[in-house]
């Protein structure tokens, strides 16, 4: 029927990779309009009852589906809920409105949806772009806290009958982490970015989604057949017979092209003349161990241990994190297992550590400055580590390291966590090597200084990017800045390479730069030694390098350091890829 239908297509900002085709299921917020009405004096006591029921609910509510989706697709997905119980636990929120009551004498619904707007206006006033997403948290904590004071239930995505693609003015965090995974097959909103917890939550639930389309809403009825682009940002309503052919054919090929990435998971990452790259996975729990297996991975380049913090209310034990390293050393082994230290901070927050608020957290109080600032909490992660490390196969990195005096520092807790095992008879391994993340330009260039202290260097580029370039990376307006082939990147990561081989340590990188099968061919000509990469990645990577031979890399690597802007280097790593491995591009554009 749709095929009679003019085809319209809208483009958005697409927040999730795939393409879904289905039927709309049009989601509507009629339920949450605001009935206003006077109360007396003898009414508040009864007003501040009922919202304290309704924040116990809703905390209730939002530990639940905390629950459920750290269970579904991991902590670090479940951490977004954490704003939301800050919300909810905020005795200045919370205060402000029982004070409206007296002042207002109006009912619970009316003031709180006053002070909720006021502090999310605030929020939404500020230049910065994380911050202003942040005012989403307060409406969609204020909107669960409305349905519980009316008795009102959400609509429950959960339980949809048939598979279909959500359409809505906007979608809340929390609606987004109830989606059935089987059933929505894909979501289109008016509002929102790329850094929002929806978008997040999008990519980590692996629903094509596409965002910022103004009115799709408005633009479709509940059972319109609409397909989904969210590699490029499109949504097409009443896509004709040609259109959905056309998809299907891309469809099939890429399956094909899955299906031929699998069988390399037992091959190395090797070149076709013999160079051999460590192609290692990044994981954040031990659960993560099984994707590493799976996808081919040698070892684990990047163990995010803030995750094992952040998956708990209070701060965990020596032994609980030597239980969490040990499993994933003992299931790896011989293969190699990278443990990079606490980094807090930035993005990544523990309530009950009460951190003071900062302007600017990802230059502030955070990874290694926060441990040397608190030597009992880092120096329990030192032994949980140092335990772990009896498998032989376990390394160290210090996070954010800008100067040598930090490794010294952090090199002396270790020392002392050594002495403290030693003296209890506990065993580990003695010869531990010791890294450093490099991504603050200074340590960057003054790595032959740290060299003598640390066996290997690894390269976070997300870091290193943002730093180097003044570009905050989840700041829409200025994406375009965001350059990893920027020729102060490139300078940069040989510099560090080259010291690092003078120095016999060797050199890794961790960043998405190394996930990225276009620009893995030009890492390898710069000469590093280890790739590291989101488990997904490792088939596609490890691809882009067996299609190569070194001597191509070597000459990408002397195009790209000569060449004087970013998207020139991009062109190359792309021609280069056409001509090897067409396959990739088939995937990845």
């Amino acid at each position: 029927m749709s095929e009679q239908l003019k085809e319209i297509e809208l483009k958005g900002i697409g927040v999730s990779r795939g393409v879904a085709v289905g039927p709309v299921f049009l989601l509507t917020n009629e339920e949450d309009r605001l009935v206003e009405r006077e109360i007396g004096e003898e009414d508040i006591p009864r007003e501040i009852a009922r919202f304290e029921e309704a924040l116990i609910s809703t905390r209730y509510q939002i530990h639940e589906i905390q629950q459920k989706v750290g269970e579904a697709i991991g902590q670090k997905s479940a951490s977004i809920f954490d704003a939301h119980l800050l919300v909810v636990d905020d005795r200045a929120f919370v205060e402000e409105v029982i004070r409206g009551l007296s002042a207002q004498r109006k009912n619970v619904e009316a003031v709180l949806s006053s002070v909720a707007n006021r502090y999310a206006k605030a929020l939404e006033d500020l230049k910065d772009d994380y911050l202003r997403e942040r005012a989403a948290d307060i409406r969609d904590v204020t909107r669960r806290i409305l349905r519980n004071l009316s008795g009102r239930s959400s609509q429950l995505l959960s339980q949809l009958e048939h598979p279909c693609v959500v359409i809505a003015n906007d979608l809340a965090p929390s609606d987004t982490a109830s989606l059935n995974r089987t059933k929505v097959i894909g979501f289109a909103t008016d509002l929102g970015s790329p850094t929002s917890h929806t978008a997040i939550m999008a990519r980590a639930l692996e629903i094509p989604a596409v965002v910022g389309l103004h009115d799709v809403s408005v633009r479709v009825s509940p059972g319109d057949v609409v397909l989904i682009d969210g590699n490029k940002g499109l949504i097409i309503i009443h896509p004709t017979r040609e259109r959905l052919e056309r998809y299907g054919k891309i469809a099939e090929a890429r399956q094909m092209i899955q299906s031929g990435l699998s069988a390399l998971k037992n091959e190395q990452a090797v070149t076709r003349d013999g160079y051999n790259v460590l192609l290692s996975a990044n994981i954040e729990l031990p659960s993560d161990v099984e994707a590493v297996v799976g996808n081919g991975a040698y070892g684990v380049g990047l163990f995010r241990s803030e995750y094992l913090y952040l998956a708990q209310d209070g701060m965990p034990s020596e032994e609980e994190q030597f239980k969490a390293y040990d499993e994933v050393a003992q299931r790896l082994a011989p293969a190699p297992v990278i443990i990079r230290t606490l980094d807090l901070g930035g993005d990544k927050f523990l309530s009950h550590l009460k951190t003071p608020q900062e302007l600017n957290p990802f230059m502030g109080w955070r990874a290694i400055r926060f441990c040397l600032a608190q030597p009992d909490i880092f120096k329990t992660q030192l032994r949980a580590i140092l335990r772990a490390s009896r498998h032989g196969n376990v390394k160290i990195m210090y996070p954010m390291i800008s100067n040598v005096d930090e490794v010294l520092q952090a090199n002396t807790f270790l020392e002392q966590a050594k002495h403290e095992l030693r003296t209890k008879g506990i065993s580990f391994n003695e010869d531990l090597e010791v890294g450093v993340m490099v991504e603050v330009p200074s340590a960057a260039l003054t790595a032959n200084l740290i060299a003598p202290h640390v066996n290997f260097f690894s390269l976070g580029t997300n870091d290193l990017v943002q730093y180097t370039l003044a570009v905050d990376r989840v700041n829409e307006r200025i994406a375009y800045l965001y350059e990893p082939t920027h020729p102060a990147i490139m300078r940069l990561i040989k510099h560090t390479i080259d010291v690092g081989h003078e120095h016999d340590v060797w050199t890794g990188i961790c960043g998405e730069m190394a996930g990225n099968p276009l620009m893995a061919p030009l890492l390898v000509g710069l000469g590093v030694d280890e790739l590291s990469v989101s488990p997904t990645m490792v088939p596609l990577v490890k691809d882009a390098i067996r299609s190569i031979r070194y001597s191509q890399a070597e000459d990408l690597a002397r195009a790209a350091l000569a060449s004087e802007c970013a998207k020139d280097v991009l062109e190359l790593c792309r021609k280069l890829t056409e001509e090897v491995a067409p396959e990739i591009l088939e995937l990845v554009e």
